[in-house]
């Protein structure tokens, strides 16, 4: 079995990836020409990347006009890394919390 989420966090660990989610959610679709016209590297570095994202379930292949091939998100492909990053947050939350209680004077005590 695969480590997606492993997969999800190595995608958008690149900020060329990242650049080309942030075009996705502000277009909802794009293609390769389209992307390699705004970032400054060739389309076969721009398919690559697309490829990755793809093999991490964060974008979809979708038909274009003509022979152009098109690429959107997938619906809630974030969804798994969302839901662990707030039970990391929660628990994280959880230890500072318990830490702060441990070191901080009891309620009631004087203070000068």
């Amino acid at each position: 079995m695969s480590d997606e989420l492993g997969l999800v966090f190595g995608a958008l660990a690149d900020p060329t990836r990242r650049l080309m989610v942030e075009r996705l959610l502000r277009d909802g679709s794009t293609s390769v020409p389209s992307l390699s016209a705004d970032l400054p590297i060739s389309r076969q570095a721009v398919a690559k990347h697309l490829s990755l994202l793809d093999q991490a379930g964060l974008v979809e292949r979708i038909p274009g006009p003509g022979r152009e091939v098109r690429y959107q998100l997938r619906a809630s492909a974030l969804q798994p890394a969302t839901s662990w990053l707030e039970s990391a947050q929660s628990a994280w939350a959880d230890r500072l919390d318990r830490l702060r209680r441990a070191v901080e004077p009891t309620a009631g005590a004087d203070r000068w």
